[in-house]
């Protein structure tokens, strides 16, 4: 909870502090390089590659609002429709030769509250438990925060979703609580976990991450030195004292 106030000159009751109420900007066909890959704006030649990526892999779709798709055709036509959404906006994770391994998404934007959220990831196999899967929700958070201006970046997920749960925290977001019977999904009920990361939190979020992409930070079989979890954990320790 923030709890940053000042009395209100007429009234003198307590509320929050002054912002800037400059309204953020709305996600674009960027292409944000990293070190390891690159994200950009998804597009319909993309099918191919993530479909080869994602294909029987029905566990990655549990949690998600649609899926699995049956075969190529079905998946194609889906991403259709995906790429013509500007709410969600919708990235591809592309690899170093070049080929699309999952799919991340700027989404509930509302710039005049300054406020996104991060979603609808879809992360292959592939993507898992990788650099590049990491690297892609800094090239976001970061472009979030510095490029359009937002103050607040969320991550919601089906509070079952215990991979989700764990990666918002491993990237340093703070859970903020559960709304039950938040929605109905695939017909079965669904309580959403609430997670956020704010801007004045992103300077030490942002060293974490960079710290852990280091290549110094993996040794000559690709194994972390360091975990996120752990660099995360030592900004908090430091922010507490």
């Amino acid at each position: 909870m923030t709890t940053a106030s000042e009395p209100h000159p007429i009234t003198a009751q307590l509320v929050g502090l002054p912002v800037d109420a400059t309204p953020a900007q709305r996600p674009s066909p960027v292409t944000l390089e990293g070190r390891y890959g690159r994200l950009e704006r998804l597009a319909q030649p993309h099918d191919a590659s993530l479909w080869k990526a994602v294909q029987g892999q029905d566990h990655i779709w549990t949690y998600m609002s649609y899926g699995p798709l049956a075969d190529f055709a079905a998946f194609s036509a889906w991403l259709a429709g995906r790429v013509k959404l500007e709410d969600p906006y919708s990235y591809a994770i592309i690899d170093p030769s070049g080929q699309a391994l999952g799919i991340a998404t700027l989404m509930e934007i509302r710039p005049a509250m300054r406020v996104i959220e991060v979603g609808n990831i879809l992360y292959s196999p592939a993507l898992q438990r990788t650099p590049l899967g990491t690297e892609a929700q800094y090239l976001l958070a970061r472009y979030a925060f510095e490029t359009l201006g937002y103050r607040r970046y969320e991550w919601k997920c089906h509070a079952l979703n215990a991979a989700s749960c764990r990666a918002a925290l491993r990237y340093g977001f703070t859970f903020e609580g559960i709304l039950r019977f938040h929605m109905i999904s695939k017909e079965r009920s669904r309580d959403t976990a609430y997670y956020s990361m704010l801007d004045s939190e992103w300077p030490a979020r942002q060293a974490a991450f960079e710290r852990w992409l280091a290549p110094e930070n993996f040794d000559a079989q690709g194994r972390q030195r360091t975990s996120l979890s752990e660099l995360n954990a030592v900004r908090e320790l430091k922010a507490e004292r």
